[in-house]
């Protein structure tokens, strides 16, 4: 049995510096993720006025349940879309001047849902270049709260972020969603919300938010079940290999581990315990068709093994992936169409003909690194496979390549 340690998941990370911020008390986060995401979070954190102290497998945030420390603050976001989305959220919160803004990369991806349901709760908000998108200014002075309708269609995070806005309040917040798109996230968001204290149901497309506040506490930090996709897809493509990732089992928070679903209709063993999750090869993967809209994290991991199935993979309801760190749909087939995979894409789906790809190539990363993880899967069958930017990993695991190597070499 080949046991790996994932990092720290970023979407808990995220959510648990937003909350440990707002809360009452000091909040100890145990095995965050320490990546270039969610330093550049703690950084933000920093520069709004709030207390961060980090030391190995354990940081410490002094809340501020009133908002940010300081009236007057500059705050770069890095390439971090929860950086770039939840920190103006909880700054909103608070009094003060507050100016955003973020990568060339980040200031391309969409934040237009998220500023309009703020300007519709009052918030003085302006977007200092173009309508929808960093930099941006908040001028805030509390949230009164109340009813809005928003369409969460293109991501969750704009949910996600207004959701942990809502106890900070002074009413509260009813949220209607028209459309929503990986919708384990907000669950997510749910279920670390009640742990720090806040009251949040749901009545069918409604979300009502009290305005109670947040509790500091200790929060343990699952591994990135995103992350473990690349290692549960290497274990299911190598045959007589298994990896099993532990802390991550059938209480887990995190809707990608749905991924292993998909591996076990392709064919591999999978075993899923309450402290552990185990993926075995059968030597086989069959092709399928599937929805990902709940898991579109993983679309790029899935494809990257789809040639090697045995017959089409077809996936389907990821239009969402396209306004990601890249446009993910078409950086996987243009990826796989360059090692001579046949590969057919639409709006919101691509599907993938069995095949074996062909080297050397060098894999054109868009600086996203989903795309580096999920080809170096593809390269364990593909000699000669390079990257252009195999450093974009940074964003979510630094230590990637050298774990993923470790994993290849082991028998």
């Amino acid at each position: 049995m080949t046991v790996i340690d994932i990092p720290g998941s970023k979407s808990v990370t995220a959510r648990a510096l937003f909350l440990a911020a707002a809360a009452e008390g000091t909040t100890t986060l145990l095995r965050p993720l320490v990546s270039d995401d969610t330093e550049g979070f703690a950084e933000g954190l920093r520069a709004l006025g709030y207390a961060v102290r980090q030391e190995p497998g354990a940081w410490h945030i002094e809340g501020r349940p009133a908002g940010p420390g300081t009236a007057d603050a500059d705050v770069y976001c890095r390439d971090g879309a929860t950086t770039a989305r939840f920190l103006p959220t909880l700054a909103a919160a608070g009094h003060g001047t507050f100016r955003f803004d973020a990568s060339a990369q980040m200031r391309r991806r969409p934040l237009g849902p998220l500023s309009t349901a703020l300007r519709e709760l009052g918030v003085d908000l302006r977007h200092g270049g173009k309508e929808g998108h960093h930099p941006l200014a908040v001028h805030a002075a509390g949230v009164k709260g109340g009813a809005l309708t928003l369409d969460a269609g293109q991501s969750s995070q704009y949910l996600t972020a207004l959701l942990m806005l809502g106890p900070l309040t002074a009413e509260g917040l009813d949220i209607t969603v028209t459309d929503l798109v990986s919708e384990p996230y907000v669950e997510i968001t749910l279920a670390m919300m009640r742990a720090f204290g806040a009251e949040v149901v749901r009545e069918d497309r409604t979300y009502r938010v009290a305005p109670t506040g947040y509790r500091a506490r200790t929060y343990g930090v699952e591994p990135d079940a995103s992350t473990a996709s690349y290692l549960f897809a290497a274990a299911a493509l190598l045959p007589g290999r298994e990896a099993t990732v532990p802390g991550l089992g059938t209480g887990a928070l995190q809707g990608d581990l749905a991924f292993v679903d998909v591996l076990r209709r392709m064919g591999a063993e999978v075993e899923v315990t309450a402290d552990a999750t185990t993926v075995r090869s059968t030597g086989t993967l069959r092709g399928l068709t599937v929805n990902m809209r709940d898991i579109s994290d993983t679309m790029p991991t899935l494809a990257a093994i789809a040639p090697f199935a045995d017959g089409p993979v077809r996936i389907e309801d990821v239009a969402n992936t396209r306004v990601k760190e890249c446009d993910r749909l078409d950086a996987c087939a243009g990826n796989l169409r360059r090692l001579g995979v046949t590969v057919d894409t639409g709006p919101d789906w691509i599907e993938i003909h069995p095949g074996a790809p062909a080297g050397p190539a060098e894999i054109a990363t868009h600086g996203d690194h989903r795309i580096v993880m999920s080809f170096a899967v593809t390269a364990l069958r593909t000699p000669g496979i390079t990257f252009d930017d195999p450093g974009c990993v940074k964003k979510t695991f630094p230590d990637f390549h050298r774990v993923f190597g470790a994993f290849a070499r082991t028998p």
